[in-house]
């Protein structure tokens, strides 16, 4: 037993060294298949990619951007008020009025009647004013008759100094009882004037507290009138574009009734000051008088600041993409490369913008569908305005 031990480890260790070696040629084998197949693989996919991006991906119109003259606007907010507006009130205190002439809306004239006001009690007074008149006017008669008669007197002696001066006052005194009886005259005669509310100038009534039967107090509002029915739009403009604005401007208000047009204003009066609360200025827009806006209203409008040259592309040429506007421009080998732009000013269908070179070729439409580094092929090329051309300005929105 011990004399065949040596020879059969021997070959034990032959027949481990034999299926070590398999097991090597296995995994060789394994190794280089996996190798050829990954290079096939690859080889596959190259011929894929270069077929790809040999075959153009989209037919794309190309167009080059316009240069046209457009309006230069900005827009505001603002209340619709009175240019001025007239508290009329009454001038007496503790009458009754006793007559209302006019209401709400109604348009009055200068010096038109507005109301009136119980004057029985002030005629009555206007009476004893008369009457007193009348009397002092009498006794005044014959004071100067007497006065007249003593001075005659006084140069021969027959009455002292004393007496002659007596009489005198006497006539002076008439004169002055007469002056006060004058003047309660026209004193009640005023009063009497003022017992009908009178329209200081034409234009609306916009409010109206006077009833019939209340009493009136001197100072108290009975009406507002909107002076010459004259309305203007006091708009809110912030402090930078305050600058932009200059008396005689035209500015377009916005009716709140879509059945009305825009109407068209021209600008007054620019604020010297700015809140120091909102920090904005106040720009005052006269308007003529029209049924589209009320007072009390706050409207938007916008303020035309002239013409100025915009370069311009069609809306369907800008892509935007995460909260940023891209156009594609197309190169000499018809590839196209995704840009940035920053937009400005939009009119119809065609949009402003702001840093792209001119004379540049754009894809027009289908921009959704392309990606940066696309071979593309050109269809139709829009031959939008040169930038030698006379400049168009587009028609008012």
């Amino acid at each position: 037993m011990k004399s065949h031990d040596p020879m059969q480890k021997k070959r034990l260790n032959s027949k481990i060294w034999i299926i070590v070696l398999v097991i090597i040629i296995v995994l060789l084998v394994i190794f280089l298949a996996w190798k050829s197949s990954n290079k096939k693989q690859a080889s596959s996919q190259n011929a894929e990619t270069l077929s790809s991006n040999t075959k153009p991906s989209l037919t794309v119109t190309v167009v080059v951007p316009e240069l046209q003259n457009w309006k230069q606007n900005f827009t505001a907010n603002g209340n619709i008020a009175a240019w001025q507006e007239v508290v009329i009130g009454s001038e007496l205190s503790g009458q009754r009025i006793t007559k209302v002439n006019v209401n709400v809306g109604d348009s009055v004239q200068r010096g038109q009647v507005l109301a009136e006001i119980n004057s029985e009690s002030i005629r009555a007074e206007l009476a004893t004013a008369k009457a007193n008149y009348a009397e002092a006017k009498a006794v005044l008669a014959d004071a100067a008759i007497n006065n007249q008669r003593i001075q005659q007197l006084k140069n021969t002696g027959a009455i002292s100094q004393q007496e002659a001066t007596k009489y005198l006052t006497s006539q002076s005194t008439a004169q002055a009882r007469l002056d006060a009886a004058k003047a309660q005259i026209d004193s009640n005669q005023l009063r009497l004037k003022q017992t009908q509310v009178i329209s200081p100038d034409h234009g609306v009534i916009s409010a109206r507290t006077a009833t019939v039967g209340s009493l009136a107090q001197t100072g108290q509002e009975l009406f507002r009138l909107i002076r010459d029915n004259r309305l203007e739009w006091r708009a809110e403009v912030t402090s930078s574009d305050l600058y932009k604005l200059t008396k005689g401007m035209t500015a377009h208000i916005t009716s709140p009734d879509p059945q009305h047009s825009a109407v068209t204003g021209t600008v007054r009066m620019i604020a010297p000051v700015i809140d120091p609360q909102t920090r904005y200025g106040l720009v005052y827009v006269d308007i003529p008088t029209t049924d589209a806006i009320r007072m009390g209203m706050f409207v938007k409008g916008e303020f035309d600041l002239g013409q100025k040259p915009a370069l311009t592309v069609p809306q369907t040429a800008v892509l935007l993409r995460d909260g940023f506007s891209y156009v594609f421009i197309v190169n000499k080998d018809n590839r196209v490369t995704q840009q940035k732009v920053t937009i400005g000013r939009r009119f119809n269908d065609r949009i402003e913008i702001l840093d792209l070179p001119a004379n540049t070729r754009i894809v027009a439409s289908g921009t959704g569908f392309l990606a940066d580094g696309d071979l593309v092929k050109l269809g139709q090329t829009i031959p939008d305005t040169p930038l030698t051309k006379q400049l168009v300005a587009p028609q008012e929105k």
